[in-house]
């Protein structure tokens, strides 16, 4: 599945924000080195350089596109190509990032495990991941994938990715190897111009393998049969936006 930076930064504001609360809880006050798991377009990346400097922090994606967005944002910054379900760093760091990437790989819980053991003691693994497969941005997509001429495609192999463990599953995972473990919850409502906006953010995430699943040919139809579900799910507000309900798990685990 090939991603779009451009795509992805129409909603940078909204997009980095939760980058930004889970950097705010990571309980460091310097580091040797820092990186950037599922960098996307650099913006999260940069929020660790204002924190921690550009000399301290690098960032790897699986996808060229991403990648070549994040070099042209912040040129003096390391940015590699590696896939997550094997890459382990070559030697210990100091923080591990990840905003909104490890709910792409199923096996994350064995991933994490993997992590922790890439970290120096007193390192912090710090991830952020949605957790709004149960709202209607996503059940939407599932209506629409299961409704149109595209259905079959569906009907053989299923797009949907897996929903994201409960807490304790992770905290029960993770204290094995951790001296303190945060995990928290935060829902955002972002106000959004109207259900095409909606359409427009998913389009960049969430919403791309089903496109891709259904095929070019039917992209147009799969959106407009979307976006006729997406207006009738999600009401105007008083000054005629909606409100696009996003649920998110952080974690943050101190390496024992």
């Amino acid at each position: 599945m090939a991603w779009s930076a451009s795509q992805y930064v129409k909603f940078e504001d909204e997009r980095t924000r939760p980058a930004r609360d889970l950097l705010a809880q990571v309980p460091l006050t310097e580091l040797r080195h820092a990186i950037d798991l599922g960098c996307g377009p650099g913006n999260s990346t940069e929020l660790i350089i204002d924190r921690y400097g550009a000399q301290n922090v690098s960032g790897l994606d699986s996808d060229l596109n991403m990648l070549e967005a994040a070099r042209k944002r912040l040129p003096g910054t390391a940015f590699v190509e590696a896939d997550l379900s094997t890459w382990q760093p070559s030697e210990p760091a100091d923080l591990l990032f990840a905003n909104a990437v490890f709910q792409w790989l199923p096996n994350h819980l064995d991933i994490f495990d993997r992590l922790m053991d890439g970290l120096a003691p007193g390192g912090v693994l710090a991830v952020q991941m949605p957790d709004n497969l149960g709202e209607s941005s996503h059940l939407m997509m599932e209506e629409t994938a299961h409704a149109g001429p595209w259905r079959t495609a569906f009907e053989k192999k299923s797009v949907r990715r897996n929903g994201l463990a409960p807490p304790s599953t992770y905290y029960s995972r993770l204290t094995v190897k951790s001296s303190r473990i945060d995990i928290w919850h935060t829902i955002y409502n972002h106000p959004m111009d109207n259900a095409a906006a909606i359409v427009e953010w998913v389009k960049g995430t969430g919403l791309r393998p089903y496109l891709d699943h259904a095929g070019e040919e039917h992209r147009e139809a799969f959106l407009a049969d979307y976006l006729d579900r997406i207006e009738r799910v999600y009401p105007k507000t008083a000054d005629g936006k909606v409100l696009l309900k996003f649920p998110r798990l952080f974690l943050v685990a101190v390496k024992a």
